[in-house]
């Protein structure tokens, strides 16, 4: 015997031939759209540039130092994407060009860029989802401190225009891709990648 059930219920109601999902479903988009970062947009005039037609999608995991970061025209950065332009969100910064990004790229969904001195992002570059990029690492020679808190010197890290970035990759201090470079999936970039080739692996090696 089933149990007497006295409340509304929703499931499979039809509002205007529209179902209760496709209302949620719109609500979402609608709310996400609004919640986007654009060209014009109180949060775009945070940047130190952000270009026409760019969108910076809702929600941001973590974005701070935007003062020092700049976006190109026409690129879209996905959902739950990390930028950020030093260590912390007061950090005194070096430079207003801690992290540029360029015309017309595309940066895939759960992306992180971490830019402590130089990461420049090419024209019409491309990145699957979960892309990793840095210009600082850590090191272990010090046993009494935690590796956490030993950090190495900055290297720029240089991405050419026109080059694609699968899922997973990660792109490591000091590293210059070149331009029209494609780098396979699951791949560690840890040198550089001259112009036209392809790549791929863990170190990324040039296999065409």
């Amino acid at each position: 015997m089933r149990p007497e059930h006295n409340g509304p219920s929703f499931v499979g109601r039809s509002f205007g031939g529209w179902s209760l999902g496709d209302v949620a479903l719109t609500a979402s988009e609608w709310w996400s759209r609004r919640a986007a970062i654009h060209a014009g947009s109180r949060r775009a005039r945070a940047f130190a540039a952000f270009g026409e037609g760019s969108i910076i999608c809702f929600p941001p995991a973590a974005l701070y130092g935007e003062r020092a970061i700049r976006v190109g025209e026409g690129t879209l950065i996905g959902p739950r994407c990390s930028l950020s332009a030093g260590m912390h969100p007061d950090q005194e910064l070096i430079s207003d060009e801690i992290l540029v990004i360029g015309d017309r790229c595309l940066i895939g969904r759960n992306s992180s860029i971490v830019a402590h001195l130089s990461v420049d992002i090419g024209d019409e570059v491309y990145f699957g989802p979960n892309v990793y990029i840095t210009d600082q690492n850590h090191t272990n020679v010090d046993p009494d401190l935690p590796i956490g808190r030993q950090l190495v010197p900055e290297q720029a890290v240089r991405i050419g225009a026109q080059s694609w970035l699968g899922t997973n990759v990660v792109v490591t201090p000091g590293v210059t891709i070149g331009r029209r470079v494609s780098v396979g999936a699951n791949s560690v970039v840890t040198s550089d990648l001259p112009d036209g080739c392809v790549a791929a692996g863990a170190p990324a090696r040039v296999i065409g």
